[in-house]
This record gives C-alpha cells, structure tokens and sequence, in this order.
C-alpha cells in the first residue's frame, strides 16, 4: 500500500511493511517475488502487530494486505527455526498449534475489527488469515484456493473451522476435497467475500472502510465481535448470556454515553473509541 501525506509509517522489517494511519493499522505482506508465502518471521511479526493493535487505544481498525499479485500462497517453511533432531512424537501437532493456528487466532482474537484486502492469490493458510478476518474485500483477480489436498495434506490454521461456518458442511467440503480455485465473484456468491472491487480500487476501498470502522465505537464494536465469533459455538442460553454481559461492559464506555446522548440531542456523534 501507499502511503498518505502526513501518515506515521514504519519499516518493521522488508518482509513485512506496517503503518498507522487515521487510527488505522495497515499490515502488508511484502514477499511479491514468493507470491507472499508467509514465513516463519513473517508471523510472528504479523501476530505481535494484531496484539500491539489490540493494546494500542489509537488504534481502532486494522487492514491485512500484500504487494503484488498474491495475497498469501501460504505458509513457506524454510523460514522456520531449524529443529532440534529427530520429529519425536506430538511434534507435529505442536507445531500447528503454535504456528498456523495461533496465526489464524491472532485476527480472530483481535480486539480491533480487521479487514483483509485481497489483492491476488490466497491458497492454504493464506485463504484461513483472509477468512478469519472480519470483513473481507477482494480484487476482481484474487482467488482462494485450499491447496492442502493437491498435496495430499489435512487443512491447517482453522480452515476445518471457519469454512463450514462460513459457506456450510457441504460447500466446505467441495472446496477442501478438490482444491479448486475460487473465483473471487464466487467468493463473494458464497459468502466467503464482502465486496469485490477492481485492482485499482481496492485501497482506497480498504481504506474507506477501514477509516469508517476507527471512527466507529471501538469497544461496542469489539464486543459485538466476540459475541459473533463465539455465537456459532454456543447454545442460545450461553450466547444470551454473553450477550448481556457485553451490554454491561459496554455501557460503562464513553462511546456508549455518547452515543445515547447524541441521539437525544439529535446530532452527530463523535466517538472517541474509549
């Protein structure tokens, strides 16, 4: 992405490009020759980002994308640390725990609403990072695949988990099975996409959405999230419950007063995301 006039932008590493702007963290994946194939650093940084964003009251969206023409072709392992000797049982299991499903946990877990912006290609995990965002933009050119069974591997990073809720058991299953490419028109056909949008248009649409978000009631908006995203995991008197509780934390918020008081006194509000 490029940057505005007046924004705080920070080299993190060139792997991964980060800036705040607008109260909006914007996080790229920066490996265009690799078609972003995540690396083992790459994470990291990623995951420690959504946790500075969750931390950070300034703040109040977060924007997931990449250079080039790939979105994320999935995870690329020879960044990984070198193992300590012979794969001894529950090493495997492990190393999905702590690598593609803590990734995948991190957006999911994220106190900020966070968008991806889908700029080509996201295959295997890089299709689960998409998913496990809030909303979802996608150029007309990207596609999602889920690449593990042309290598004759189990899904990783939650995709057993996100699809079927998303699209449905068997819909899930059709993608997973064969591995086809996804369209990003039927993509959004399915549900798994928002908005499509042209190339050209998919920053400046990121970024109204992205801005419209931070200047939204952020602590409202994260609880509405957890109660979305643990809803379909509950039975109703467990989400209903849930759901009151929110409503108990939330109104101690300024944003809360001020949106009751606004409405009132028929103006605008100004939420400050506290």
């Amino acid at each position: 992405m490029t940057s505005s006039p007046g924004e705080s932008v920070e080299s993190v590493e060139p792997l991964v490009l980060h800036a705040t702007d607008n109260g909006v963290s914007w996080i790229t994946l920066n490996r265009p020759d690799a078609m972003n194939a995540v690396t083992w650093d790459q994470r990291e940084r990623v995951i420690a980002l959504l946790a500075d964003a969750s931390a950070d009251p300034a703040v109040r969206a977060v924007v997931i994308t990449a250079t080039g023409k790939g979105f994320c072709a999935g995870a690329d392992l020879r960044g990984a640390p070198p193992g300590g000797g012979e794969r001894v049982a529950g090493d495997v299991a492990r190393t999905i725990r702590l690598g593609a499903q803590r990734f995948v946990s991190a957006v999911l877990d994220c106190e900020k609403p966070v968008i991806a912006a889908v700029n080509g290609t996201a295959a295997g995990i890089g299709a689960h990072l998409a998913l496990a965002c809030d909303l979802v933009l996608a150029a007309e050119s990207a596609r999602f695949i889920e690449v593990f069974v042309r290598r004759g591997l189990v899904p990783d990073g939650g995709g057993a988990y996100l699809l079927p809720r998303l699209v449905g058991p068997q819909r899930a299953k059709e993608l997973m099975f064969f591995g086809d490419a996804l369209s990003a028109v039927d993509a959004q056909r399915m549900g798994l996409v928002n908005r499509v949008v042209p190339a050209e248009e998919l920053e400046k649409t990121a970024r109204e959405w992205a801005e419209r978000l931070a200047q939204g009631p952020t602590r409202a908006i994260a609880l509405t999230k957890q109660l979305v995203n643990a809803s379909l995991d509950a039975d109703r008197a467990a989400a209903f419950a849930a759901e009151a509780a929110a409503q108990e934390i939330n109104m101690t918020t300024r944003d809360a007063n001020e949106g009751v008081a606004s409405f009132v006194e028929r103006r605008t509000p100004r939420y400050r995301g506290l």
